[in-house]
């Protein structure tokens, strides 16, 4: 049997991965369970959560930022500096994964940003697509997950809509969503346990820069 990859992946998985979103606008990953950066990175979400150091989520910008009904969850940024080594390593993995597909699709992904975030029992977030209507910046979404040992009857799918139907993502450590942030509309079901995941977006130029 083929070892699962690990994070980041290797050039023909890369190859793989791209092709799909060339074809799809959305992809699936499955890198092994044991992936040393995603339970470093799950460890430290868990103990930031426990630390009180993650807050509500909003959704929106500026003016138009809200903080209830749509979602909830409570995230920190991967470079805030309540955060450490292994957020930073996540990060600049991203990153790298972020060349590496932006050399593949040549989608003009210029940078990442990327945030923890933690579900509480019964905790969703409303269907909805990423990118703002007043903001174009972002390409693709990716949705690294965390949660070792996942049951399947737990709940807290990441639910794509899909022109062929919904499709349903388990949140187990170690898969990986990525899909186009300006076609595909998505939701998270609520779970009955904690959920935490690494929410990413590979970003374009800004507009006239």
């Amino acid at each position: 049997m083929t070892p699962a990859p690990t994070f980041p992946p290797d050039a023909a998985t890369l190859d793989g991965l791209a092709a799909r979103l060339r074809d799809a606008d959305w992809a699936v990953l499955t890198l092994s369970a044991d992936d040393p950066l995603l339970r470093a990175a799950g460890a430290e979400a868990r103990e930031l959560a426990e630390a009180g150091h993650l807050r509500p989520a909003a959704t929106g910008r500026s003016d138009d930022r809200r903080f209830a009904g749509l979602r909830g969850d409570s995230t920190l940024w991967l470079d805030d500096p309540a955060c450490g080594s292994a957020a930073a390593a996540l990060l600049a993995a991203l990153d790298g994964l972020r060349g590496e597909l932006n050399r593949r699709l040549l989608l003009g992904l210029d940078s990442v940003e990327a945030h923890f975030a933690h579900y509480p029992p019964g905790a969703g977030y409303a269907r909805h697509r990423d990118r703002f209507r007043s903001d174009d910046a972002r390409v693709l979404s990716l949705v690294v997950y965390l949660n070792p040992d996942w049951p399947d009857d737990a709940g807290g799918a990441l639910r794509l809509h899909l022109t062929e139907g919904p499709l349903d993502i388990a949140p187990r450590l170690g898969t990986i969503a990525i899909f186009l942030s300006e076609s595909v509309e998505h939701e998270v079901l609520a779970a009955d346990r904690p959920r935490f995941s690494v929410a990413a977006w590979f970003r374009q130029r800004p507009r006239g820069g």
